[in-house]
């Protein structure tokens, strides 16, 4: 029988997993309201809202990459914790039985998936002591996705759009808005970042991701720190990247900064970036039984998403038309995808296979196992569960999609697919094989995992299981799947054109602002 502290790590893990805390749902519904509700990042918004809701109702994973489990814990002197890492490493196993994460944790040399969320490294844990009886425990799950648009500054540096970057605040203000800029929608935007200025390279991230614990409405106590996050959360919201990339209002939700003292020859300015599905939170609990005494983010319940996820703000009130839904029967033909144009909202059915890098690379050198001849790649590693009446997934929304660049091209051509479905976009490479071959690029709601796998009505089967859940590939029947073209066949990108547009706006912070 598992201890009372296991079972409130459990509690934990399945609460920061599946139901998003009241300050970040508050700072989403700002967003949603600070969008037009017709145009595709306010319909993102609104989508983002309706699969809050649906994680919460269905106690299932807001995003289907629960990244990797990091916990800071505060324990009285004395506390064995040996005893509590063996015990949250146990709640981990068992919360990924239970679909409440996806089975992240892959061997760096074989690339095999261990199944169980365990592994050298994986959980990560952090003890420190404290002068209190009780044991406070928190728990961040940063997505693969927003976590490979972490990026770290050492000045001074020249900075892209911005100029020459010096060891003061003028230079970490430009270093943080060019973090922003760089993420464009694959980290999920609108998003969170965490900053730490100083330290040495290992602690500088440390201390970026420490500032995403903090409240989204909570203020810096440091005047210079303060002023840097509200002028970095006003001008990042003029670059015009916006919900997915897709352009728009709203493409950060909250910035927090911290300091560290730095060696003399080191200035370091570390960045971490957290998407929309911000799931933290955290316990504190009885020093003695470890019962949960208090929850140390409120509740989401507290903020309710549902009317946010309809069109109508109430009685009324005037609503902007939705765009014009294009509905295909998969497979695809080539006259299907040459008669869409970037954004266009397409609602696929039929059957998809998901495929990730392992399946990517494996393709490049051999024959698939189903004909693939007008079908169609979901960029996406679900959370699937099995009993007795076969595969049920759990969530599934799409990963990001620019690391099978190198790749995705000639498997299209090699293989007849029509087209490919993911998040933020792909490069010029993939670009030019979808005009020549005649192929779309559909970008689905990034983190919006309960939305679309209520979409799947059926498991058809797998192939690659070998794999790992994530990387394997799942033949999926689906009915109502919603996607915008972002990459169309007559060579427009409408991520290329965001970036551009986004770039030629950082140019305008150049100039110095602190003295």
């Amino acid at each position: 029988m598992s201890s009372t502290f296991e079972q409130s790590i459990y509690k934990l893990i399945v609460e920061t997993s599946t139901n998003l805390p009241a300050d970040v749902r508050r700072a989403i519904a700002a967003a949603r309201e600070a969008e037009d509700r017709a145009t595709r990042a306010g319909l993102s918004l609104s989508t983002i809202a309706q699969n809050i809701e649906m994680a919460e109702c269905n106690v299932s994973p807001i995003c289907q990459d629960t990244g990797m489990p990091t916990f800071v814990i505060h324990t009285p002197v004395g506390a064995n914790q040996i005893v509590m890492k063996k015990e949250i490493r146990s709640a981990i196993a068992r919360a990924t039985k239970d679909g409440k994460l996806r089975t992240n944790s892959v061997d760096s040399l074989t690339g095999s998936n261990t199944g169980d969320n365990l592994g050298p490294g994986t959980p990560v844990i952090h003890f420190e002591q404290w002068e209190r009886e009780e044991v406070d425990v928190r728990l961040i799950l940063k997505g693969g996705g927003c976590e490979n648009k972490n990026i770290q500054y050492s000045l001074p540096c020249e900075i892209e759009g911005l100029g020459k970057a010096g060891r003061d605040l003028d230079g970490i203000r430009k270093c943080v808005l060019h973090a922003v800029y760089q993420a464009q929608g694959q980290g999920c935007s609108a998003g969170f970042i965490g900053v730490g200025i100083g330290g040495d390279r290992t602690t500088g991230y440390e201390l970026a991701k420490q500032q995403l614990f903090r409240k989204v409405e909570d203020v810096n106590p440091i005047p210079e720190l303060r002023q840097l996050e509200e002028y970095i959360l006003d001008k990042a919201n003029q670059l015009g990247i916006g919900t997915m990339g897709f352009g728009g209002n709203v493409t950060l939700l909250g910035c927090k900064v911290g300091v560290n003292n730095r060696l003399p020859a080191s200035f370091f300015v570390s960045v971490a970036y957290n998407c929309w599905a911000y799931r933290r939170q955290g316990v504190l609990l009885d020093g003695n039984s470890h019962e949960i005494k208090e929850w140390i983010y409120e509740g989401g319940s507290a903020v309710p998403m549902a009317d946010l996820a309809r069109d109508e703000s109430g009685e009324g009130s005037e609503v902007a038309a939705k765009p014009k839904e294009i509905v295909l029967q998969m497979p695809l033909t080539e006259e299907d995808v040459r008669s869409l144009k970037v954004g266009d909202v397409v609602i696929l059915n039929g059957e998809m296979h998901t495929g990730r890098d392992a399946l990517h690379k494996h393709l490049m050198d051999h024959d698939a196992p189903i004909d693939l001849n007008g079908g169609v790649i979901y960029h996406c590693g679900p959370v699937m569960l099995k009993d007795d009446a076969g595969w049920h997934v759990k969530a599934a929304g799409p990963t990001t999609s620019i690391r099978e660049e190198p790749y995705q091209g000639e498997i299209m051509k090699k293989f007849g697919l029509r087209a490919v479905i993911g998040k933020g976009g792909m490069g010029p490479k993939t670009l030019a094989a979808l005009q020549e071959h005649g192929g779309v690029y559909l970008n689905a709601v990034g983190g919006a995992a309960q939305y679309y796998a209520e979409c799947i009505k059926k498991v058809n089967g797998v192939d690659f299981s070998e794999f790992g859940i994530p990387e394997a590939m799942w033949h999926l029947q689906v009915e109502g799947f919603a996607a915008i073209v972002t990459m169309d066949s007559h060579g427009n990108s409408l991520h290329a054109d965001v970036d551009k547009d986004s770039k030629s706006k950082l140019a305008q912070f150049k100039d110095p602002v602190f003295a």
